[in-house]
């Protein structure tokens, strides 16, 4: 099959694009740098010709709540308007576990105009929902500010490695749509403050840490399932000290 992968240098992107060649299939990359913009929609087009399958994992290169919101309507217009001019005959997406009970956060209002987009667009789709990954914890952790202690909040989560987010990915693009939501999360649920307290501890990091029942996820209250899978879902095989092997951060502490 033929394939379009928006977002394809990025962190995950490039991986995806790595298996989907492995298995043989034809890969247009789409990123500024090969000419394709989202948001004025320039190169979408020709990137489309002949495309089976696109996979969207472009992402807001800004926070801000405006900002956000205005990228994802955008880009998610342009992409699902230029597939279906092109016959394109899946679209995926990857998006949040949980989005839909975050809509306090101006990223995850993004999120969920994305998703009702590609739901509205008349497009065989899959939505891939994925847990937080382990790449994040450390964004996690600064969102608590400078005080002392650092104050995440009373929530679970159960992180994600990238390398398992593009398998799950690439294999779920090469699968028929689901018309649908599919959850994917790591192997190991864990509360987000003990995460965060045993990634400190062992980059050797003295801050210490709590869960505050109040505390704000990027803006957004949490209970404590929020960023779980609430059923069945696909589990990657890297956990979290796995991840921590893997990313050299064990390697670079003192003896």
């Amino acid at each position: 099959m033929k394939f379009l992968v928006i977002g394809g240098t990025g962190r995950i992107g490039s991986k995806v694009v790595e298996r989907l060649r492995t298995a043989g299939h034809d890969i247009v990359v789409a990123a500024p740098s090969t000419g394709v913009d989202v948001l004025t929609g320039e190169g979408l087009d020709a990137a489309m010709e002949g495309v089976d399958v696109v996979v969207d994992l472009a992402n807001s290169p800004s926070f801000e709540d405006a900002a956000v919101l205005s990228f994802f309507v955008t880009a998610g217009h342009n992409i699902l308007t230029a597939a279906a001019r092109a016959g394109v005959r899946h679209h995926v997406a990857l998006s949040v576990v949980g989005t839909d009970k975050l809509a306090a956060s101006g990223y995850f209002r993004g999120k969920i105009a994305q998703e009702r987009l590609i739901r509205d667009s008349g497009l065989p789709y899959t939505i891939i929902h994925s847990t937080q990954f382990f790449e994040f914890l450390p964004g996690i952790i600064q969102s608590a500010g400078n005080g002392a202690p650092l104050r995440l909040p009373a929530a679970d989560v159960q992180p994600i490695a990238a390398e398992d987010v593009a398998e799950a990915v690439a294999r779920i693009a090469q699968q028929p749509p689901r018309n649908g939501v599919v959850e994917i999360a790591g192997p190991q649920r864990a509360a987000m403050a003990d995460l965060a307290r045993q990634y400190l501890q062992r980059s050797g990091d003295p801050r210490q840490v709590v869960a505050d029942a109040e505390a704000l996820y990027f803006g957004a209250p949490l209970q404590i399932d929020t960023l779980v899978p609430v059923g069945q879902a696909w589990l990657g095989q890297v956990g979290f000290d796995a991840w921590l092997q893997q990313s050299g951060l064990l390697q670079r502490q003192p003896a």
